[in-house]
């Protein structure tokens, strides 16, 4: 059976999408003649964003998972200005106004380059040589965010001669966020070499949506693009063999973080119509992750406090009962200037069968999957009557039917199952 070295800083007891991404890739992998192996960093030392124990229950048994410490800046500054202080998550827990914040956060993006966690390079570099020797292996894949892990990746290529994939679950300086770490401009530049360094010199490249991939593709200058591939996030069928338990109330359900990025004003205005219009609903907008302060002021402001149920963050393994058990998803991505891109919840949105409000850019990668399975309508975010008019044709149907069931089935293309094929084909 060929053997693969996956490295990745994110790993249960991490939370995440990015850790479900490669628990299921190793999951699946076997079925498909390919071992992996497991290189993270050691919980003691990592320093997560999110902590989701339930997804421990997932690791296969007798997968190889080998750990290491780590110089963690992010545990520095945690432990001398305290872990709220420190911002994480798209920057949800941050208030630009303050002057504490843009310190710490000029702090981060200048003297941590690419990113906080390159502490544990040196680390996971040592012990990815120790086990290819041990476990003869000759293919390693990378995968970021952080993408100080890539760098594991082009150290390992360039003197070992491996096999390099290179996998991007988020872009590097095209991120949404990017702005937020006040990079100077030679950090920027030197960022950015790193960053073509490492698209240039993988044996192989694998983009998280169609969006990234054409981004890292225009960084290379190069025509040839034969090495980039696309294999999308997914869901797990297993995760949603359970039936649901379905409310009586109106519920429009978002789970992840809700950062100021994020453009709701009109959204949260429309559903403040419609709360008044339906009092009878009981509609409730149910958020289950991290929000940050300016979309709680856009909460209040158009008075809908009680209307608000914030359910902090959800262990994965309840997070299917939680969309099942839901109206309506709402999917929103934050607006940028070069990417239109997607993030991992469409997929177990797409799983849980419930109509999607999306707010995004309408020729978005993620318009594009609603659209090809027939799981809700994406809005732009000004659409105020486009908008206002789907959640009255969803109320009307709600009146009628109870549960509103969406899709065609085209979605199971997206199961991790299927994705993982995928990948065991681009490995070879």
């Amino acid at each position: 059976m060929k053997k693969v070295l996956i490295i990745t800083y994110y790993w249960p007891p991490s939370g995440g999408a990015g850790v479900q991404r490669w628990l299921k890739f190793a999951k699946y992998l076997p079925d498909y003649g390919i071992e992996p192996l497991i290189l993270t960093v050691d919980p003691q030392y990592a320093s997560y964003p999110q902590v989701d124990k339930s997804l421990e229950k997932e690791i296969p048994p007798n997968l190889k998972i080998f750990k290491t410490r780590s110089f963690e800046a992010l545990r520095i500054l945690s432990g001398i200005f305290g872990k709220k202080s420190v911002p994480y998550g798209g920057f949800s827990n941050v208030d630009r106004r303050s002057f504490f914040q843009m310190l710490l956060r000029f702090i981060r993006g200048n003297f941590f380059i690419p990113d906080a966690r390159v502490g544990w390079n040196r680390y996971a570099e040592k012990k990815a040589r120790e086990i290819m020797l041990t476990h003869d292996i000759d293919t390693i894949i990378t995968t970021g965010p952080p993408h100080s892990t890539h760098l594991v990746g082009l150290r390992l290529k360039t003197s070992l001669r491996v096999k390099w994939i290179a996998d991007f679950r988020d872009p590097w300086t095209d991120i949404y966020y990017y702005s937020d770490m006040l990079h100077s401009p030679v950090v920027k530049r030197i960022d950015s070499m790193k960053e073509r360094r490492v698209l240039l010199e993988a044996d192989g490249v694998i983009a998280i949506n169609n969006s990234v991939r054409d981004l890292l593709v225009s960084k290379t200058g190069k025509a040839d693009t034969g090495k980039f591939t696309v294999i999308t996030n997914g869901f797990d069928e297993e995760d949603f063999e359970f039936p649901a338990v379905v409310s009586d109330s109106f519920v429009i359900t978002y789970t992840g973080t809700m950062s100021g990025h994020y453009h709701l004003q009109v959204f949260f205005r429309t559903l403040s119509k419609l709360v008044n219009k339906y009092p009878e609903l009981n509609i409730k907008f149910r958020l289950a992750g991290n929000i940050s302060f300016s979309i709680e002021k856009v909460i209040k402001k158009y008075g809908l406090w009680d209307s608000f149920e914030s359910l902090g963050y959800v262990e994965h393994e309840m997070l299917a009962g939680i969309l099942k058990g839901s109206t309506v998803l709402l999917y929103v991505f934050p607006k940028t200037e070069n990417y239109k891109g997607s993030s991992g919840k469409l997929f177990e949105y797409l799983a849980a069968r419930r109509p999607i409000i999306a707010i995004d850019n309408i020729e978005s990668d993620a318009a594009e999957i609603i659209n090809e399975c027939e799981a809700g309508i994406c809005f732009s975010p000004e659409d105020k009557e486009g908008l206002m008019h789907y959640l009255e044709h969803l109320v009307a149907v709600f009146n009628e039917r109870g549960v509103i069931k969406a899709g065609n089935g085209k979605h199971m293309k997206y199961s991790r199952k299927n994705l993982t094929a995928g990948l065991s084909e681009f490995l070879g």
